[in-house]
């Protein structure tokens, strides 16, 4: 599992609930980005497609504390209920999918990462503001990776990932099962011949360990 931490220990902690033995190899460190939030008065609402927007967003959260929160996942719903928020809504699905369930007129500050998706043809007007960023770590010990399901988070894990096996970075991608969050995450783990690539059906962290889980059974590792 490559997901950096707090998400990591949370989805590991997930993962020994069905039964499988994770071991977590971060690619990634998730860390601040300075920001300053703009006059809430411009907006109607917080778009919310990672909870790291708020677990680092810092002080200037309080500034925009009256907008309600469209939040993608439940994850990102918890993280604005414990820095008092409200919400308007949760999406199960990804980012296209809750936008396309709220108004179209919505004006939205969407508080995200350096790099990010780009929702596909919104009706809202949606103003982009990085609070965070994933910084990626030294290369990491990943002898544990061989023969494993690897359950990859994010399209940028799914391309470091690829990179590191392409390289001859101690990884025998043939021995390798990908578990993806997301078509565009499995698309990012492409360029390299892995066992197997399966899909989750939502992009959501449940979602994503069930089908780790489905995998393991079907290959019995």
């Amino acid at each position: 599992m490559l997901r950096p931490e707090p998400g990591a220990t949370a989805t590991c902690n997930s993962a020994r609930e069905l039964g499988l033995e994770p071991v977590a190899v971060p690619l990634f460190a998730i860390e601040p980005v300075a920001w300053e939030a703009p006059e809430q008065s411009g907006f109607d609402g917080l778009l919310v497609t990672s909870a790291n927007a708020l677990r680092q967003g810092g002080p200037e959260l309080k500034k925009v504390r009256g907008l309600p929160i469209y939040a993608v996942g439940e994850a990102s719903a918890a993280e604005a209920r414990a820095h008092g928020f409200s919400l308007s809504a949760t999406g199960s699905g990804g980012v296209d999918d809750l936008l396309g369930s709220i108004d179209a007129d919505l004006r939205l500050l969407h508080l995200c990462g350096e790099e990010r998706r780009e929702p596909s043809a919104p009706r809202q007007a949606i103003t982009a503001l990085p609070v965070y960023r994933a910084s990626e770590l030294p290369t990491p010990d990943v002898s544990a990776i061989g023969g494993a399901v690897v359950a990859v988070h994010s399209p940028r894990a799914g391309a470091r990932l690829a990179q590191l096996a392409a390289s001859g970075g101690g990884i025998d991608a043939s021995s390798v099962a990908i578990a993806a969050i997301s078509r565009e995450a499995a698309r990012a783990a492409a360029g390299v011949v892995w066992e197997d690539v399966a899909i989750a059906d939502e992009p959501s962290d449940g979602a994503l360990l069930a089908l780790a889980a489905a995998v393991c059974n079907t290959s019995q590792r």
